[in-house]
Formats: structure tokens, C-alpha cells, sequence
């Protein structure tokens, strides 16, 4: 781990410009890009104390060995300088797009001779028009087929087109009239252009022409008692409202805009796309994204609009664009967007009415996006069992691991210690093994002794049950026993959900195959004693590391580093975040305690709502109990009346100081401590 100050840029070496900055690994790979609008203070924001960077930051600055940056005239030149070196670097850190699939789109290629209506994936090249994207080829092909009555549009590849003009003779669309068929002269370049061009204003949502243009040649041929015309251009209109149909009206003011919703937890988050034109939803696309740096919903924004239009150009740039979240600063990314456009593009949040009530269509199937992301993941069968044979070749474990168990420690600046214990069984959570522990063998934080004192009641436990059923031999219980006389006065504690009717706390009578700690070399270390002080030789320890995402095995210098698209990875990460999430679960629900009878309690007409946010603001009541009146006011909520009143009232509670030598400075204990 590199110590950041190592490779600190010089005071006032950093311009305090617009630019890109890129963090660099020990090996000179980019680990990764960012823009800011002034380089002087986005960088210094790396270098402060660790403490105080967010988890994923902290790992970044840790993993770089070296910055480096370009200045630039202005922040939309760094907004198209950023997304170019993440194209070119693919940083590790940077946000990644997982489902970064090439959707189909219906393209008419009218830089041929002869247009061709096709279905396109892939990079847009110029002179070819695109409609969609679509979720799906099939959606298209159905589409076309039902145009194909009234654009009869060549559809054919060049090699069948070839064929037919050298032998005379069309394919079969073009004798059931779904081809004008031009490679046999029945209709010239021109004519077929024309065709093409009217396919592409009716899919573009001009469709009120054409359908009134054959409505009226209907009726005149009815007149003119053509009958067998008529009723072909009566099916023609039918089969351009059932294309119609297929694309719903959303908007009734024929809006053309693209509406993108995020979806998210501390993980993952799920883009979602709407491709409105005309009023009428043309294409859908999304992505799941592996949320690998610190970023919010309006970062996730930003970084969606780099990937749909980095590459875009004219009318493929909407010219609305609806987000949950605006980026900050917005002004440059609207302007980016514009030039790409070659207009104005309108960036906005809907407020109000259809676009609105369609936003939250969006997000849904965002939300249903990354629900379906997961539970495909975590519930396919074959997944799953890839996942466990992937854990134990790279573990070298004799059998893949049917039952795991995973430990984490979670506390507050050292305050309500706690551990967590969850329970995956054949790859699924099961929640009703799962259990909770207050760490009393000690004070304060050491999250390494903490890690051995779990993992040593949790299976003292289970030989105690092994050791009622028979299944324990004297000689090894008086082991156990000896090795554990050390904690006798430490028993597991269970929450109450965890005992059964009378109050018996439930058996820990199933041992794992596998115990994954949250953490490195340190907290295996001490998992490992902890089993091996029991005399528990035939279950398998490793722990993962949130910074690189690294597998740890006990005595090994190295770690195990798994590819970050393996299911076996996929399986721990998932282990180790639901360990992490029910040990905060149970340390908040600790901490709440703790504030409903602290020394807040005693401040008339502070209710639950301002407690929880001086706690937030000050971080806890020794902080709180130091602060002014002035700087209590700086909490929301908090008016200086209730401010002086919440002074007096933790100044009338604190605990007494203690003495102290004034001619050496040392505390005094007092007398009988």
C-alpha cells in the first residue's frame, strides 16, 4: 500500500485551472481519470487525512503511485478530454458499464445506391440512418415486416441483390410484394431513394402524411369501384397503425427526448434509457454499472450521458434530455451536449404532468433492472454452482464449499463493538442461521482480537453441541476445554431473535466448510489461531479484502486474486457485504439505543429528529459536549434558544474533569481507583 504523501504534488505546483487529472499505479497503469473545474482543489481533496476519505478514495490514493494532469481552456473540453482517456484506459476505478452490450437498431444504409432497411449492432457509421435502440432484433424484424405493405424497402444482403440482378429473376419478397425489387429494374435508384426516405420520415414520427395520403387513395379507388386496391391500401393502413401501436404515445406534444433513471445501492446501479421521438417511446437500452468509485446518483448521470453521446453527433442527441439529477456544475455538460447537437439541448429534472409520470416509468424498470440483475446471479443453478467450484479451485479446497460462514466487525470511533455472523448455504442466504455478537472480552477498537474472540465462541458453541451428541471424543473436548478457559467468563450473546420459545439460545450445531473474515492477513490470522486453539483442522479460512477485492489464506504472503467477472468473486463479495450490512444493522440499532437514553435525553423539547442530527453533525456527544453555542447552531434545526439550552444541559451532565499536576501535566487518579 502506498502512502499518498510519497508522491504529493509540491505546494503551488498544481495550476488552479480547469483539467484531467489521472492517478497512476506503481506499474504506470491508469488507474484513474477524473475532471475538475479548478485541478488545485479536486487534487488537494486526495491528499488530505485517510480518515476522512470515503472507502473507495481511500483505496485509490493507496493503490496510485503518481498523479498527473493536463489543463485545459474549459470545462467542456475537460468533460470530452475525460471521456476520451477513459475510453483509452479503461480505468479500474472509473465506473464500470458491466453490460456494456451493443443493442440492435433498425438502420437504413442510405449511402448505398440502392438503400437497405436492416438490423445493426455496433458502431454507427456514417450515412446511415438509425432508429432504436431496441431490447430486442426480433422487435425490429416485426416492425419492418408490417412497413414492408407500404415502403416496400430492399432488405436483402448485396450478395443475394448481386444474385438476383445477374439472373433477372427477384427473391421472394419481391414477387409477394414486400420489394420493390430493384435489382431487377422494376423500380429506378430514384424511386427506391424516395421509398426509403418516406420510411425514414414515418419512422422518424411523421406518420399523420401518410396515413391520410392513403386513406384518401382508399376512398378514391372505392369510388372508382377498384375494389381489390381498395382493400389492399385498407390492409396497408391497418398494418401502419399496428407498427404504430408497437410504440405506444407517451407524450402527446410529439416530444423528442431521451429520459435516463438510475437505480442503485452501495454496489451496483442500474441505468435505464427511454428513447422518446415524436411523443412516442422508439428504443429502450440500460446497464448495470459496478459502482468501483465514489459516486452519487448525479455522478451516474453524468457518466450515463458520456456513454450514450460520446459518440453521437446531430439528431442522435435529443433536444431534451430528463435525468433524476442534474451534474455538478450542469452548465458545462449541457454545452457539451449542444455542440455535439448542433443546438441547444434542454438538460433537466421533470418537475411536473406526462414527463413526470414517465420519469417514474423509467425508474421502475431501472429498479426491476437491478433486482433482476441480482436475483439472476444469485438464484440461476448453474451460476451457483460455478460460483462454488470457482471458490474451491482457487482456495484448493477438496470440495466445493456447500455451507459459509462470513465475520464482520463493525463499531463506532471504537464505541458498541459488534460482530456479525451470516450464513450461505449452496450459494442462497439463509437468513434464520444467521447471528449477532457484542464483543466483551475487551474495551475498545482492536478489530483483530475482536475477530479471534467471534470466531472462538461461535465454534466453542459448536463443539458443545457435537460434544452432547456424541459426536466429540473426550480426549478432544478436554482440549477444547483447556484452550477456552481463557474466555470462560466471554459466552456468545445472541439477540433475543436468536433463542428459541424457552429462551435457550438456538445450536450452532452445523459447521461450515468455509469461513470468509472481512478483512486481510491480519483478521485470517486470527481466525485461523482461534480454530486452531479449538483443535478444528477441517474447516477452510480466507478473507477478502475491500481494497483490491483480494482473497487472503492463512500463512500466504500473496493473495489469491480472482478475475473480477468470476462468480466465485461475485459469491464472496456478496457474503462479505451481507455480513458487513447486518453488522451495521445491529450497531445502529445499538447506537439508537444509546441515544434515546443519553444526555440528550435531558434537554426539554429535543425530540428524536434533532438529536439524530446533532449526532450526525458533531459525530458523537463527547464532540457534541466540547462544542459553542455557535457552532451548535451550525446544526440544522437548531435555533440558538435550543442551542444554549442543549449547552447548559451537557454541561450540568458531564462527568467531572479529572485532577491534574500542574508542575507535570499528569492526571491524577483519584483515590481507591
Amino acid at each position: 500500500m502506498a502512502d499518498p504523501s510519497s508522491y504529493r504534488p509540491k505546494p503551488g505546483q498544481i495550476p488552479d485551472s480547469p483539467g484531467v487529472y489521472r492517478f497512476r499505479d506503481e506499474h504506470g497503469r491508469v488507474i484513474y481519470v477524473g475532471k475538475a473545474k479548478s485541478l488545485r482543489q479536486r487534487l488537494s481533496s486526495y491528499f488530505q487525512d485517510l480518515a476522512g476519505l470515503h472507502t473507495r478514495t481511500r483505496t485509490m490514493v493507496t493503490t496510485a503511485a503518481s498523479v498527473e494532469w493536463t489543463v485545459v481552456s474549459t470545462e467542456v473540453e475537460a468533460l470530452q478530454l475525460e471521456y476520451t482517456w477513459i475510453k483509452e484506459y479503461d480505468p479500474r476505478f472509473n465506473v464500470k458499464y458491466r453490460d456494456d452490450k451493443s443493442y440492435p437498431s433498425l438502420a437504413v444504409t442510405l449511402n448505398e445506391e440502392f438503400p437497405r432497411v436492416q438490423v445493426m449492432r455496433g458502431p454507427k457509421k456514417k450515412g446511415v440512418r438509425y432508429f432504436g435502440p431496441y431490447a430486442h432484433a426480433w422487435a425490429i424484424r416485426e416492425t419492418v415486416d408490417l412497413m414492408l405493405r407500404v415502403f416496400p424497402v430492399r432488405t436483402c444482403s448485396a450478395g443475394v441483390f448481386k444474385r438476383s440482378a445477374q439472373i433477372g429473376r427477384p427473391c421472394l419478397l419481391g414477387y409477394i410484394g414486400k420489394c420493390s425489387a430493384p435489382c431487377v429494374g422494376r423500380v429506378s435508384a430514384e424511386e427506391h431513394r424516395e421509398l426509403a426516405e418516406e420510411f425514414c420520415d414515418f419512422m422518424a414520427g411523421r406518420t399523420g402524411t401518410y396515413l391520410r395520403r392513403l386513406e384518401q387513395q382508399m376512398h378514391e379507388a372505392a369510388e372508382e369501384m377498384e375494389y381489390e386496391r381498395a382493400a389492399r391500401l385498407r390492409d396497408d393502413i391497418e398494418a401502419l397503425r399496428r407498427a404504430m401501436e408497437k410504440n405506444a404515445v407517451v407524450l402527446a406534444d410529439a416530444t423528442d427526448a431521451d429520459l435516463i433513471a438510475v437505480a442503485e445501492d452501495e454496489l451496483e446501479a442500474a441505468v435505464q434509457i427511454f428513447h422518446v421521438r415524436g411523443g412516442r417511446v422508439r428504443g429502450q437500452r440500460g446497464w448495470v454499472t459496478d459502482k468501483v468509485e465514489a459516486v452519487d446518483t448525479a455522478g451516474l448521470v453524468e457518466h450515463a450521458l458520456q456513454q450514450l453521446y460520446g459518440e453521437e453527433s446531430g439528431d442522435a442527441v435529443p433536444k431534451e434530455v430528463l435525468v433524476p439529477a442534474l451534474p455538478e456544475p450542469v452548465e458545462p455538460v449541457a454545452q457539451w451536449l449542444g455542440e455535439r447537437r448542433g443546438s441547444r439541448v434542454d438538460l433537466r429534472i421533470p418537475q411536473r404532468g406526462d414527463k413526470k409520470d414517465l420519469m417514474a416509468t423509467v425508474q421502475r424498470n431501472a429498479q426491476q433492472a437491478l433486482v433482476l440483475h441480482k436475483t439472476k446471479r444469485a438464484s440461476d443453478l448453474t451460476t451457483r454452482s460455478r460460483a462454488l467450484e470457482e471458490i474451491a479451485e482457487a482456495l484448493e479446497l477438496d470440495s466445493a464449499p456447500l455451507r459459509i460462514e462470513c465475520f464482520d466487525i463493525s463499531h463506532l470511533q471504537g464505541q458498541d463493538v459488534v460482530a456479525s455472523m451470516v450464513v450461505f448455504e449452496d450459494g442462497l442466504a439463509r437468513k434464520s442461521e444467521y447471528r449477532r455478537f457484542q464483543i466483551k472480552g475487551f474495551e475498545g477498537q482492536d478489530d483483530v482480537r475482536s475477530m479471534h474472540e467471534v470466531i472462538g465462541r461461535r465454534f466453542r458453541r459448536y463443539l458443545q453441541e457435537k460434544q452432547k451428541a456424541g459426536e466429540w471424543s473426550e480426549e478432544n473436548a478436554v482440549e477444547a476445554s483447556e484452550a477456552s478457559e481463557a474466555h470462560e467468563a466471554v459466552e456468545a450473546v445472541e439477540m433475543d431473535t436468536a433463542r428459541t420459545e424457552d429462551g435457550r439460545p438456538k445450536r450452532f450445531a452445523y459447521p461450515p466448510q468455509l469461513v470468509v473474515v472481512d478483512g486481510g492477513q491480519p483478521q485470517v490470522a486470527a481466525a485461523r489461531r482461534a480454530l486452531d486453539e479449538l483443535g478444528i483442522d477441517d474447516v477452510a479460512v480466507c478473507g477478502l479484502a475491500k481494497r483490491l477485492e483480494e482473497v487472503w489464506l492463512p500463512g500466504d504472503d500473496d493473495p489469491v486474486v480472482l478475475p473480477r467477472t468470476s462468480e466465485g468473486l461475485y459469491l464472496l463479495q456478496r457474503v462479505r457485504d451481507e455480513a458487513h450490512r447486518f453488522a451495521i444493522a445491529y450497531q445502529r440499532s445499538k447506537r439508537t439505543k444509546t441515544i434515546r437514553s443519553g444526555p440528550l435525553d435531558a434537554v426539554p423539547g429535543l425530540g428524536e429528529t434533532r438529536k439524530k442530527a446533532l449526532l450526525k453533525h458533531f459525530g458523537s456527544v463527547k464532540r457534541l459536549r466540547a462544542a459553542t453555542v455557535e457552532q451548535i447552531c451550525e446544526t440544522p434545526g437548531i435555533g440558538r434558544k435550543t442551542a444554549e439550552t442543549i449547552a447548559a444541559a451537557l454541561a450540568a451532565a458531564a462527568p467531572p474533569a479529572p485532577a491534574v499536576n500542574m508542575t507535570t501535566g499528569e492526571i491524577m487518579e483519584e483515590a481507591g481507583e
